[in-house]
């Protein structure tokens, strides 16, 4: 007899590209739930399909631009595409529990549809800060946007049964400009895999002539500082004199054009790849390559306070990382990681060059990361906090959760 009905709703991305959700499908799996879940379509994806147990239902995606219309088009067409399969999904049988997953914040009815048809249960896992996302790329907090993804963001919170916090300051959030309890909200980490992001053999040809190799992993969007490297790369290559630092920047995203763009105005083509999203065989390759990783997100109003995942992927493959000074991202990376300046771009670059002359630091950063991984950050030490909230929720017992009450994991 399979266990109880979960229904996981994300818009952003879908599944098994997006490793926290994924990696919570299979906790929850493993645990012996019967899981579904809803999302837009990757590319060449079916309609439907069950992927290790995990039942999935598609929409294909609509992404017009990344102007303030076109997020909303973007959002309405999303909801009704959800609210669409939700239902396609719920003939199978009636859900537990709901999990939605932001950005957006707009899932919060359909939660409230099936607490009133089915007595569903509504959890949201907070991967980002809208209002915060807003005030990133547009500024301003007076604005009727920014006004309305805040109401999005409270009502969201205050309607969830319990909100699963991706680090502390997401928390407090949580209970202190949404009014939500303390023990009803909880933190999981985005933890890695240790045992799938693991350093193999290296690849010289991926150093393209070079001597060494620094690499960037993730979405390319106005807030996440792929320009930075681009221009730190530029001070690098034309002030410092350093032609022998190869870069390889992965992933996609609204500004990968731009940075693209930026590179070729520059005259770097011989120093920085960009290669667009790639499959798991070659990001593996290339940080295990790679002599140190980059994660230049520059600091506002998000990204302060948000957890990086390529941050902990870095150092899963034991690579030191160059990072501004944000306080998640310290949090995370601890002694693994060199702080610079929060958006000097001469700074960042004048740090890659420093630390890649210096081998002894570099060996010790990548030994403490890798260490803090498989001892604090790691999925597995993530994951029993994750399936208390949803034994407590639904009665169950997992084999790796308890109902005995929500554990409230801060981290370290």
């Amino acid at each position: 007899m399979s266990g109880p009905r979960i229904l996981i709703i994300i818009q952003n991305l879908w599944v098994p590209f997006d490793r926290r959700v994924w990696l919570e499908c299979q906790a929850l799996v493993a645990a012996g739930y019967d899981v579904t879940v809803v999302c837009p379509k990757g590319p060449g994806d079916p309609s439907y399909e069950v992927i290790d147990g995990v039942t999935v239902h598609k929409y294909k995606a609509y992404a017009p631009g990344g102007s303030k219309v076109s997020f909303v088009w973007e959002y309405a067409y999303s909801f009704l595409a959800t609210l669409r399969l939700v239902f396609r999904a719920r003939k199978a049988g009636k859900f537990k529990v709901l999990q939605a997953c932001n950005p957006p914040d707009i899932f919060w009815p359909i939660a409230m549809l099936l607490r009133r048809l089915d007595g569903t249960r509504f959890v949201f896992d907070h991967h980002d800060l809208c209002p915060e996302l807003f005030q990133s790329r547009f500024g301003g907090t007076t604005s009727l946007p920014y006004k309305g993804l805040r109401f999005l963001e409270r009502m969201t919170h205050r309607k969830a049964d319990h909100v699963i916090s991706t680090n502390d300051s997401y928390r407090r959030i949580a209970i202190t400009r949404s009014g939500k309890a303390n023990q009803d909200v909880t933190v999981v980490r985005t933890g890695p895999d240790p045992d799938k992001l693991l350093r193999g053999g290296a690849d010289e040809s991926l150093r393209r002539g070079h001597r060494y190799l620094v690499t960037y992993i993730g979405v390319m969007g106005p807030q996440d500082g792929v320009d930075i490297v681009v221009r730190a790369a530029d001070h690098i290559v034309n002030n410092l004199q350093r032609t022998d630092i190869a870069f390889t920047l992965m992933g996609g995203g609204d500004s990968f054009d731009d940075v693209v763009a930026l590179r070729d105005e520059l005259g770097l083509t011989e120093y920085i790849e960009f290669t667009g999203r790639v499959p798991d065989e070659t990001v593996r390759a290339v940080m295990s390559t790679a002599d140190l990783g980059l994660s230049p997100d520059p600091k506002n109003p998000l990204n302060d306070v948000s957890t990086m995942n390529k941050t902990m992927e870095y150092m899963a493959f034991e690579l030191p990382v160059v990072a501004f000074d944000l306080i998640e991202t310290k949090v995370s990376a601890a002694d693994a990681a060199v702080y610079v300046e929060p958006n000097d771009v001469a700074q960042y670059g004048d740090a890659i060059v420093a630390l890649l002359d210096d081998q002894v630091r570099r060996r010790r950063m990548a030994k403490l990361g890798r260490e803090r991984v498989e001892q604090v950050l790691a999925w597995k030490h993530q994951q029993k906090a994750y399936l208390e909230v949803y034994d407590q929720l639904t009665g169950h017992v997992s084999q790796l959760g308890t109902v005995a009450g929500i554990r409230n994991a801060t981290g370290s």
